[in-house]
């Protein structure tokens, strides 16, 4: 795909969500930092291909009520920024946090923050599950790229308010990952709400965004300690109920599911 598609492609996307000039000249300035940094920490960086793959999977996710109202929006394992930069360009009045354990995908992030000139997007530089100061303070939690369905709900569980709502992006639909996800959200206070199709882009297949809403708040012993939740999933049967009776601990948050096994946060 030539250079010229990207150009298309995101006038395509200024007008399906209404962006302003302006935006879409942001998104294109995050498109060129994106191709230019050696460092970014995506092996897709040509805009051909980001510009599909980041942007317009990223933007998605305005298609649903509570992502356009939030006030606040916490990106759980960020890495490049997607999809939280994105959504911090098209939702300028929303606080985004950007929330990336690794020190090497944080000063990528300050540098391209600077660099767009964005004033409503915070770097957390730590685990999600170690960010006390977020805890209970989010509309809405994105994860996107980040691992199984359970240790997603898990990390975003605490840092949403009570009525907030994940939205966790995920690839082909997978009955028993979905069944497992279901017990660990409700053993953290959460409740799925909706699995929706959509089409990002042209030719988009299996794409899904699957929604839960925070329904009370989270029971303590969570978050448990960093790693935990990687390690022992929830949902799974046993660990629900261990997890039940376990102490509070102290400092204790895929591509798609189908593509990718998922990434410290």
């Amino acid at each position: 795909m030539s250079p010229e598609h990207a150009e298309l492609r995101l006038e395509q996307l200024a007008e399906r969500y209404g962006l302003s000039g302006s935006q879409a000249r942001r998104l294109e300035r995050l498109l060129g930092l994106l191709a230019g940094d050696p460092h970014a920490p995506t092996s897709v960086r040509s805009p051909p291909l980001a510009i599909d793959a980041h942007i317009a999977d990223s933007l998605v996710a305005l298609e649903l009520e509570p992502v356009r109202t939030a006030a606040t929006i916490a990106d759980v394992g960020s890495g490049a920024g997607f999809p939280g930069l994105p959504l911090a360009v098209a939702l300028p009045a929303s606080e985004v946090h950007l929330v990336e354990s690794q020190a090497r995908k944080c000063l990528y992030l300050e540098r391209t923050i600077a660099e767009l000139g964005l004033e409503n997007v915070r770097i957390v530089c730590q685990r999600a599950e170690q960010w006390s100061a977020g805890k209970g303070a989010s509309d809405v939690v994105v994860g996107r790229a980040v691992g199984p369905q359970p240790v997603v709900v898990e990390y975003a569980a605490p840092p949403l308010r009570r009525g907030g709502v994940l939205v966790d992006w995920r690839g082909r639909r997978d009955r028993g990952a979905e069944q497992q996800a279901a017990r660990a959200a409700e053993q953290l206070g959460m409740r799925r709400t909706e699995i929706r199709r959509v089409a990002p882009f042209p030719g988009a297949r299996d794409q899904h965004l699957h929604l839960y809403l925070k329904v009370r708040e989270t029971p303590p012993g969570f978050p448990r300690r960093p790693g935990v939740a990687r390690r022992r999933p929830l949902g799974g049967g046993g660990e629900v109920e261990a997890a039940a009776s376990r102490p509070s601990e102290p400092g204790s948050t895929q591509s798609r599911a189908s593509r990718a096994p998922g990434r410290p946060v």
